[in-house]
């Protein structure tokens, strides 16, 4: 029988330990890709994720900027994409996205399904369940 996929379920005070898990799922892969409705609190998680990286930086969404750069408490850059904005695949080749993700570097992809035929092979896709105000369930792939 398969094994189930690995699930998180938190609560929004539990952030924290929900960032905590998801990095230990991470292993080797430098490209996680986080799908859900708006609200549902991906740009909430990432910024949780790179509090438990050592980012100081402000983290915010990209949205216009469709990515953002940050620094670990190591050094080693996140970077941070936001595709909701995007209009054609084209704008996403036009800021390099096929670099970013073969840097070797964390990327961190909210709205992938936008890019989807851009994304690396190997990606850990998060997609993030609200199914009430302050419960969050992460269902990983």
């Amino acid at each position: 029988m398969p094994k189930a996929p690995p699930t998180f379920t938190y609560s929004l005070a539990e952030l924290r330990s929900a960032a905590e898990w998801l990095l230990a799922q991470v292993g080797e892969r430098r490209a996680l890709a986080f799908y859900g409705a708006m609200g549902a609190g991906k740009t909430t998680l990432i910024r949780e994720l790179c509090r438990a990286l050592g980012v100081t930086d402000n983290v915010t969404s990209p949205t216009f900027a469709l990515i953002n750069e940050y620094r670990t408490a190591s050094s080693e850059k996140v970077f941070h994409f936001d595709f909701y904005r995007i209009k054609k695949l084209e704008e996403a080749y036009d800021i390099g996205c096929d670099e970013y993700f073969g840097s070797g570097c964390l990327c961190l992809v909210e709205w992938p399904e936008l890019v989807e035929e851009l994304l690396p092979p190997g990606m850990l896709r998060i997609r993030i369940d609200a199914p009430c105000a302050n419960i969050r369930t992460l269902y990983l792939e």
